[in-house]
């Protein structure tokens, strides 16, 4: 049996990382701020080379571009300084903090504990400007560093079993994820933010694809060691977890110029120690692809096992259903895609005025429209569920709700004022209390796991964060405020139990008016 579809090492790892009331109380982990890692990778025998750094107005409003896609046929390749938008508006740096003991520098894309442990990493053929190579995307100097020259598009191909969106793309852009940088301060939970962090960077991305014409669609199928090969990571501390094949040419790649070999490229250490946490390393193995073939069979759904369950509307005496009422094309606001991730934050206090039920419908409608990626059947299709917590939406009761997003309806689980428990849900904290609505993604993993083995865990947590990405934007494009969330899991499910009895509690997005917004 492949290690793929050993699905007990998934139901181990995300049982362990459960937070609840008593393992949070029993976690002693402090932060070591003298230990903490570099926010950035840094090759120290590697100068980059610039990128253009004026930001080209799309004038495509942020509420098209994430509801959108171009067509996957579509003739298209980016230019540098496409390129350069690309990388700038999904990974560069939007503004910096200075505070006592240093500066943190913020990125486009909104990340737990604003540590960004993703890395972004170039494969491309002869683009306008750009040379056939393979690059690292040097955020902290917004440039390139050329790791291989020359095109070698063709071991993607192979490592996706012919995926035909790499096949053609003129672009791929490989996103790793780094262990330390992340668990410094998250632990073994970190795998979990890898789908997080990567999913709300993706969102951006696509969203500034569609506003460039550019055809994207998101890969998770892929040989493993294949591509941390090309790339040259230390699988130990860095792997591949996405990639993302943009634009479209009728044109099939060459043989690479070379065999790919181990470059040594030495890497600025992160810390001075570094703690590992096996558990991850034992999820990302387990859920490791070996063989082009096991990739295909892993596309194609070779193996169905069981569908995700759709819950039937719930028996008991509820208020009718809500269809979703979106703003009208008049009232919809037409501020453009890199204006709405320029000012993009994450809100630290929401006001407690109430956003209107069109605001929420939006939000809801642009952000479920569809995901251009290899573990999605069809556009529209969706391993997470969006589980909502209602507290100041005028036309809504408060209370608890399910949204049918295959029917674009509200329903009503349970009437009343659950701030208190929202807030409990999320940790106790204050934000999903005081926010106009909480979002939370439940999936059925159990289903998920038969049909995509292992591999779906880290679809459904990628799914999630773009999602959740999504609506960050479609909030920002609003004039509200955002904020991504964890959460006591197996309460988060008892909360909305009996509808959502066999689910797990995947990601959470509170939403609403910031106490301090700028905009």
């Amino acid at each position: 049996m492949s290690e793929n579809r050993d699905i007990d090492v998934t139901e181990t790892y995300h049982n362990a990382t459960k937070h609840s009331y008593t393992s949070i109380r029993a976690n002693r982990h402090a932060l070591d701020f003298a230990n903490q890692p570099l926010p950035f990778k840094v090759y120290a025998t590697l100068e980059p080379s610039p990128l253009p750094t004026e930001v080209r107005q799309t004038g495509v409003a942020a509420l098209s571009a994430i509801s959108a896609s171009i067509p996957a046929q579509t003739e298209a390749a980016p230019d540098l300084e496409t390129i350069a938008q690309l990388l700038f508006l999904s990974a560069g740096i939007t503004r910096a903090r200075k505070y006592p003991g240093g500066e943190i520098y913020f990125r486009a894309a909104a990340c737990t504990g604003a540590l960004y442990e993703v890395e972004l990493y170039l494969v491309c053929g002869d683009l306008l400007n750009l040379s056939a190579a393979v690059y690292h995307f040097a955020a902290a100097e917004f440039g390139l560093r050329k790791l291989r020259g020359g095109d070698y598009r063709q071991v993607l191909v192979e490592a996706t079993g012919a995926e035909p969106a790499i096949a053609h793309a003129p672009l791929i852009i490989v996103c790793t994820c780094t262990y330390w940088r992340n668990a410094w301060k998250y632990q073994a939970r970190t795998y979990r933010h890898f789908g997080w962090d990567n999913g709300t960077m993706l969102a951006n991305l696509l969203g500034v694809a569609t506003a460039s014409g550019l055809p994207a669609k998101v890969i998770t199928g892929f040989v493993d060691d294949t591509i941390n090969a090309l790339l040259d990571v230390d699988s130990r501390r860095e792997v591949a977890f996405s990639m993302v094949a943009l634009g479209h040419t009728a044109t099939l790649p060459p043989d690479p110029p070379a065999r790919v070999t181990a470059l040594g490229l030495e890497t600025i250490p992160l810390s001075r120690h570094e703690v590992d946490y096996p558990l991850m390393r034992e999820m990302h193995a387990a859920s490791s692809l070996h063989w082009p073939t096991e990739v295909e069979a892993w596309r194609h759904n070779l193996d169905p096992g069981v569908p995700a369950r759709v819950q039937p509307f719930t028996q008991h005496p509820v208020p009718t259903p809500i269809p979703l009422q979106s703003l009208s094309d008049a009232e919809i606001p037409r501020d453009p895609i890199e204006q709405v991730i320029l000012r993009r934050g994450s809100t630290r206090q929401f006001a407690p005025t109430p956003i209107t039920l069109a605001q929420l419908s939006t939000l809801l409608d642009r952000a479920t429209r569809g995901i251009p990626a290899d573990f999605l059947q069809s556009m529209g299709s969706q391993l997470n569920e969006l589980y909502l917590i209602v507290h100041a939406v005028g036309g809504m009761a408060s209370g608890a709700y399910v949204f049918h997003h295959d029917r674009r309806l509200l329903e009503c689980l349970k009437q009343g004022d659950f701030r208190q428990e929202a807030g409990y849900l999320g940790l106790e904290q204050a934000l999903p209390a005081d926010a106009a609505v909480d979002v939370f993604f439940l999936a059925d993993l159990q289903a998920i796991l038969r049909r995509f083995g292992n591999r779906g865990y880290r679809a459904v947590q990628l799914e999630a964060g773009i999602l959740g990405g999504k609506l960050y934007l479609g909030a920002y494009a609003q004039h509200l405020g955002a904020t991504g969330l964890t959460f006591y899991d197996d309460d988060v499910i008892r909360f909305f139990s009996p509808h959502a009895e066999g689910k797990s509690a995947i990601f959470l997005v509170a939403l609403g008016h910031s106490a301090k917004r700028k905009s």
